[in-house]
């Protein structure tokens, strides 16, 4: 862990002499003219070597195939509020195809002509569907209004069935009070029933000598750096509760924390600690820099930095997610296919180099795979009043 302090403290002096801008970024060659994918990939989203192998190892890409990739939801990202108020009370949800690499927005039949060639105009590929995102987040709303079984394990609306999804632990779909749970669910509105392998439980650890932060005998990693300190996991400490970093040293203090029904918290950084834009590659990847909280669409390429872990990829699957864990249901979580393991709780859920959220909980591990959520950068910041450190 010595390491991860000395790697924190030459980043901060390379900010300070104005040098960041070439530190773990990737320009495009010499070959590349000025508006190829490559190049674009290399102008809208600064990549490092290490992340890029990452996506490799995770997605099978190659080095220009990640490359694109990146550049295309940085496209998708930027058009995806656009594209919601240009479909009006038509929109019925968007997420990014990653075959495409193009944002595809769903309309309702009632759509006219001229929304549908000013969205196909705008780049996205359009899909009519029967619902619109409203009825969809209406029947999301009153299927949180429920007491869900330990059997349930999530529910979220999937804009690309066009329905609610209620996830189902296997084994659990003929437990009398999951089979009420989901009964009730369908009179909110269209519902699919899915099964997933397991419940979901957070990723808080005991204490482990080498890691990020600890409060009492838990152990969890540091989100992001805000100003005055770093975001982090609900469920890793109430507020007022003393942190300790990798050293045993005394960080801060949990200045405010919410554990069920959201999942997040804020410490406060002093006593000679230092708060930078940075999230960790642990050697796995090189250190990325924070750039600010753009929220990528479902369907796009995401990243966690762990302390138990580290670095694994995958994609989002689902946002505004009702997770229920034995203490209780948190909403608005956004699943993802990457995994995490005890430990990981409070670490960085990052897209390109936009902060997307910290790590909640899931399932499965980082040997047989798994789902693991996180709760959205934007609605901590927004909570507490905070200002994302950034580059």
């Amino acid at each position: 862990m010595g390491r991860t302090r000395l790697t924190h403290a030459g980043i901060a002096a390379l900010l300070m002499i104005g040098g960041w801008s070439a530190a773990g970024t990737l320009p495009a060659s010499a070959q590349d003219a000025p508006d190829s994918p490559t190049a674009r990939a290399a102008d809208s989203a600064p990549a490092s070597a290490g992340l890029l192998e990452a996506m490799r190892r995770d997605f099978g890409l190659t080095r220009a195939e990640a490359e694109d990739r990146l550049a295309a939801e940085r496209d998708a990202t930027d058009l995806a509020p656009k594209a919601r108020r240009t479909a009006g009370s038509a929109y019925g949800g968007a997420w990014f195809d990653a075959r495409s690499e193009k944002l595809t927005v769903a309309v309702t039949a009632d759509a006219d002509a001229a929304t549908v060639r000013s969205l196909r105009a705008s780049g996205a590929a359009v899909r009519t569907v029967e619902h619109t995102a409203r009825q969809l987040d209406a029947a999301k709303s009153r299927i949180d209004r429920l007491d869900a079984p330990s059997g349930v394990s999530s529910w979220a609306v999937d804009p690309t069935a066009n329905t609610v999804v209620v996830n189902v632990v296997a084994g659990e779909r003929a437990d009398n009070d999951v089979r009420a749970f989901v009964d009730e669910a369908r009179e909110a509105g269209p519902v699919t029933v899915r099964t997933v392998a397991d419940r979901a439980e957070t990723f808080a650890a005991g204490t482990v000598g080498g890691d990020p932060y600890y409060t009492g005998n838990v152990r969890c990693s540091i989100g992001f750096s805000v100003h005055g300190g770093f975001v982090t996991a609900g469920h890793c400490g109430g507020a007022g509760q003393q942190v300790r970093g990798w050293d045993g040293s005394y960080i801060g203090n949990f200045q405010g924390s919410s554990f069920p029904d959201n999942d997040y918290a804020w410490v406060n950084v002093g006593s000679g600690w230092w708060t930078v834009p940075v999230v960790l590659g642990w050697g796995t990847v090189s250190d990325q820099l924070v750039r600010g909280s753009a929220e990528a669409p479902v369907g796009a390429s995401i990243c966690r930095s762990g302390s138990t872990t580290h670095w694994h990829c995958g994609k989002v699957l689902a946002k505004n997610e009702t997770v229920n864990y034995s203490q209780g249901a948190v909403r608005q979580m956004t699943k993802t296919s990457v995994c995490a393991e005890p430990g990981d709780s409070g670490g960085s859920f990052i897209s390109g180099d936009q902060a997307q959220g910290v790590t909640s909980g899931g399932w499965g591990n980082c040997s047989g795979g798994g789902e693991t959520w996180f709760q959205p950068i934007n609605e901590i910041l927004n909570r507490y009043g905070l200002t994302l450190h950034t580059a």
